[in-house]
This record gives C-alpha cells, sequence and structure tokens, in this order.
C-alpha cells in the first residue's frame, strides 16, 4: 500500500509540473481559500495570475472561476473575478460558478455552465499537486482538459509541497472511478 501511495504521489507530482495549457473555449480558475476580509489567500492570487496569463496570451476568450463561499465571504469566485479584472480582463470575459465547495463539486458545477456555452475543450488551471485529480473529475463530466499549474515558489516549500501531493495521491486513491476517467472521444 505504501509503495502504491508514494508511487502515485510521485506521478501527481510530475504530472503538475508540465504545462498543459492549449487553445481552449474556456479557462476554469478552481478556488481556494479567502481570508478575512474578502482577501485572495496565496493559492487563489497565483491562479488568478496564471489564468490572466493564459487568457491575455489569447488561449481562450472567457475565464470561469469556480468557487463557492468558504469561512469568509464574499464567495471564492467573486474574488477571483474581482482580481482577473484589476489585472486587465474584461468583466463581461469572466463567469462565475459560486456554488462549489469541493473539487468534484467544482466540475459538475461548472459543467453545467460550460455546456450552456457550448464548450468542448478546457484548461483547467490550480495547485500543480491538484491537478491530476481536477483533470480527472472534469473528464467525468465529459469535458476535454488540459492542464495549467499555478506557480507554487515561494508559497509552499517543499515540505508542505510533500504533504499536499501525498495528500491528493490518498484523494485519488480513496475514488479508483475518478483516478480511472478517460478523456471523452470526440
Amino acid at each position: 500500500m505504501t509503495c502504491g501511495v508514494f508511487g502515485l504521489a510521485w506521478h501527481v507530482g510530475r504530472f503538475g509540473r508540465r504545462e498543459g495549457a492549449v487553445p481552449a473555449d474556456v479557462l476554469v480558475v478552481l478556488g481556494a481559500r479567502v481570508l478575512a476580509g474578502g482577501v485572495a489567500s496565496g493559492a487563489l492570487q497565483a491562479r488568478v495570475e496564471k489564468a490572466v496569463a493564459l487568457y491575455q496570451q489569447g488561449l481562450a476568450p472567457r475565464l470561469l472561476f469556480s468557487g463557492g463561499i468558504g469561512l469568509h465571504p464574499p464567495s471564492e469566485a467573486q474574488v477571483m473575478r474581482a482580481l482577473a479584472v484589476r489585472l486587465g480582463v474584461p468583466a463581461e470575459a469572466c463567469l462565475l460558478e459560486e456554488q462549489s465547495h469541493s473539487t468534484a463539486q467544482n466540475a459538475r458545477f461548472s459543467a453545467e455552465v460550460l455546456r450552456r456555452l457550448g464548450a468542448g475543450r478546457v484548461v483547467v488551471v490550480s495547485d500543480a499537486y491538484h491537478l491530476l485529480r481536477a483533470r480527472q473529475y472534469f473528464r467525468l463530466q465529459g469535458w476535454e482538459v488540459a492542464t495549467s499549474p499555478a506557480p507554487l515558489a515561494g508559497r509552499l516549500d517543499a515540505v508542505d509541497r510533500f504533504y499536499w501531493t501525498v495528500r491528493e495521491a490518498f484523494a485519488l486513491l480513496a475514488h479508483p472511478r475518478v483516478l480511472l476517467a478517460r478523456s471523452p472521444l470526440r
């Protein structure tokens, strides 16, 4: 069991280091903690900054910010949109999904918005250690998914990266259906 966990953790870490962004219909940015006073956590800020850079490169015409209200309002999605607009993204290019409180819900509730848009391919932006599981949940919802890691430098030291990566391996092993999800045939 231990070898399996650490083997999967190695794969999670390696997968998350790869930049996989390609032209897509929508950039989906997964939420993270909002601090007291509606301030973006480091993770939330890094994810938005990465998505804005991809948007400015012309990889997608829209951004979908996914995340509900955690311990502190407003929703993660609202905080991300406000930050993206401050960074130069037009408000009309920003969509919100404000009900989710987990990666599975990010994918499920975002899928409703993406279907209304007629989207086919999405790029999911999150922290590197989170990307494999996030991709798998979006695949389960029927999307062709590329991934793009937000930078971790300056936010997480090696011990924290190890912890979060192993945590992701356990999360994937706990849900084998998610781990085995394949890309839809289009």
